[in-house]
């Protein structure tokens, strides 16, 4: 039956009537050797230098959320890329950044927008922010092996929550242990330094275009202190990729927008290579 299905060019029902709303399960039933969770790794000797991504920084603004990430990819002490794309739309009012082995993290994503968008076409209905948030905490879980393995991919989740009426930011361990953020959030290997510039320059009820000015700060702030974060690339025009959500959705700021803010901060740093100073009292 199975074959005469196949031959005939037609799916089998099961594939047209699936059980679940999460495309995570139907694979994990029908083709459960295609998540990244369950390949087998081949036996190697020695160490194994694969592209590594980072850093990536979130802020809310009185109107939704920033998200934005560095571009430089690295393998040990080489920069293996200069302009790779770190943070994407995982739905119309959500986004998510990554950290961590870049090959992974980019399938995650993938993976993650089709559960999304896999559950919106059985339900008729929008998954919640924090139901989001769930799915995607349950995708870095089955990764766990790969991740004690050196495998590990560490995401930054941010996104406008509907019912709340209010930008949101979660973050997450390997093991798929979830925590929301409040105001700020950074990871990656310059999320230190990132943090740092994030705790001394957030403030209460800041507009879009100061929230995306403090995410470039921050960023500015890794790259200098962290090897592996890639500072702006003015003589190639390789800036940020910077991320707005708000209640009218998921916009990422255009080349002309992006260059035109670090340029700002650039020609600022000119005279205060350290960037803003935060008020002692």
């Amino acid at each position: 039956m199975e074959a005469n299905t196949r031959s005939s060019g037609r799916l089998p029902a099961a594939f047209l009537t699936p059980g679940s709303s999460s495309f995570m399960d139907f694979l994990s039933e029908h083709s459960p050797e295609m998540l990244p969770g369950n390949r087998e790794l081949p036996a190697v000797q020695g160490a194994v230098e694969l592209p590594h991504g980072t850093t990536i920084v979130g802020a809310t603004f009185s109107g939704g959320v920033v998200l934005a990430g560095d571009r430089r990819a690295t393998m040990g002490n080489v920069i293996a890329q200069r302009d790779v794309q770190k943070v994407y739309p995982a739905d119309e009012y959500s986004a998510v950044g990554i950290a961590g082995t870049a090959g992974l993290a980019v399938e995650m994503v993938k993976l993650f927008q089709l559960e999304l968008e896999h559950f919106e076409k059985v339900e008729g209905a929008t998954l919640s922010l924090e139901g989001k948030a769930n799915r995607l905490s349950t995708m870095i879980r089955s990764n766990l092996g790969m991740a004690m393995q050196g495998l590990a991919v560490v995401p930054l989740f941010a996104g406008w929550d509907v019912g709340r009426e209010k930008g949101r930011i979660f973050s997450y361990d390997i093991t798929g242990g979830r925590s929301e953020e409040y105001g700020f959030a950074a990871i990656g290997s310059g999320s230190v330094f990132a943090r740092g510039a994030l705790k001394k320059l957030y403030r209460d009820n800041l507009t879009e275009s100061q929230a995306i000015t403090l995410v470039t700060q921050a960023l500015f702030d890794a790259a200098d202190d962290d090897s592996a974060t890639g500072g702006p690339d003015l003589a190639r025009r390789i800036y940020p990729v910077l991320t707005v959500i708000t209640d009218e959705g998921f916009r990422r700021l255009t080349e002309g927008e992006a260059s035109e803010a670090v340029r700002a901060i650039h020609e600022q740093r000119l005279q205060e290579p350290d960037g803003p100073r935060a008020e002692l009292l």
